[in-house]
């Protein structure tokens, strides 16, 4: 592709799947994506039999394997293509081990591994009894962290608000001298600046048009620039949320589904208002920032289904045939991503829908790279 590569995501849920390895690592895709949780953005109260055939086949939404782990194993399965965590926290593991964790992975990939961090998410943290007080602070201290110990010779020392080194050193040499690129997830002003000032590449968590994903890019670019950094050097990425369905009325059946629906939770209110909607949660909702899959009861999710309407996902979501997805991501290209990733929600329709997205987000990428190339697919 001239002017995007797409990436591809590794699932690192139960039952795992190693097998795609063999088609990621073409030289097709920029890079393989490996997402990290403890459990999903699915409430336990939608994953039953009632709601979704899905749980005929898995027990749990929330079968999740370590993204590192999965890394290394993939590390040894591949000889091409670069591997990226999306994302890797840094309140559940302490950027030392961070820092020798990608060191690691780095040497087993022969240099092809990407740090991908974020500051974390609620639903992975909180559960789990971790301090999530002040995580953007916390975030750039690790980061600060991570960066001192692979840029020193020898024992270092460094007194915090949340970590503290005495004497530590990292003697582990970076693979061929180079330490892994760090990406950064972000989207607030703060998340940004700091995107600016640290990383290699960038996600926003959440952009909902391309001049909403313009304007992230450009304060980025600006930090960077700021910080005697080459703006450009920072790879613009995204993981674009969509439904691909043959015509509209599989569209509208496929948003209706519950899981498909409940993409919407991730969603704040605020950013439903600016659509012309009300959120179904009500006008407080955070979005992904308030979800705890357990506490979500049934009660509370047969009255979000009850006012759920779907012309409001449809509001946010590009949707379409490959075709139409494709022109829309192309205008996110156009606003300067060159990384996405398609994610075609409606394999969360139903086995049946699972069974047929791979083909469809394939077709996708390929109408993207036409377009890219100024021709028709």
């Amino acid at each position: 592709m001239s002017c995007v590569r797409p990436a591809a995501f590794l699932r690192t849920t139960l039952p795992l799947d190693l097998s795609t390895l063999t088609e990621f690592d073409t030289g097709r895709y920029h890079s393989v994506w490996m997402p990290d949780h403890m459990v999903s953005f699915w409430p336990d109260a939608l994953w039953t039999p009632e709601f979704t055939d899905l749980a005929t086949v898995s027990p749990s939404p929330h079968r999740h394997l370590d993204a590192l782990a999965v890394a290394a194993a993939a590390a040894v399965l591949t000889e091409r293509v670069p591997l990226a965590t999306s994302v890797v926290d840094t309140v559940r593991r302490h950027p030392a081990s961070l820092a020798q964790s990608a060191l690691t992975i780095d040497h087993l990939s022969k240099g092809r591994f990407i740090l991908g961090l974020g500051s974390g998410e609620r639903e992975n943290i909180v559960p789990y009894g971790f301090d999530y007080d002040r995580p953007v602070s916390r975030f750039e201290e690790a980061l600060q962290v991570i960066r001192l110990l692979w840029d020193s010779d020898g024992p270092v020392d460094f007194q915090g608000a949340f970590y503290r080194l005495d004497h530590a050193r990292m003697d582990t040499e970076p693979h061929d001298g180079r330490v892994p690129p760090i990406w950064i997830g972000a989207s607030g002003p703060r998340m940004l600046d700091i995107v600016g000032r640290y990383a290699d590449g960038w996600w926003p968590a959440g952009a909902w048009t391309p001049e909403q994903y313009g304007e992230m890019l450009g304060a980025v670019r600006e930090s960077a620039q700021r910080a005697g950094r080459d703006p450009m050097a920072i790879t613009p990425c995204f993981v674009q949320v969509c439904l691909i369905g043959d015509d509209d009325d599989a569209l509208a059946e496929i948003a209706r589904t519950p899981l498909v629906a409940s993409f919407l939770l991730q969603v704040s209110a605020q950013v439903l208002r600016r659509f012309g909607f009300d959120h179904p949660m009500g006008e407080d909702w955070g979005g992904f920032h308030d979800i705890d899959p357990a506490l979500l009861s049934r009660e509370r999710i047969l009255g979000f289904l009850d006012r759920f309407e779907a012309e409001a996902l449809l509001a946010i979501v590009p949707h379409g045939t490959p075709k139409d997805v494709a022109r829309i991501i192309k205008t996110y290209v156009d606003a300067g991503l060159r990384v996405p990733k398609i994610l075609d929600y409606s394999a969360m329709a139903g086995l049946d829908f699972a069974a047929a997205s791979a083909a469809r987000v394939r077709e996708t990428e390929d109408e993207l790279a036409a377009l890219c190339e100024g021709r028709t697919a």
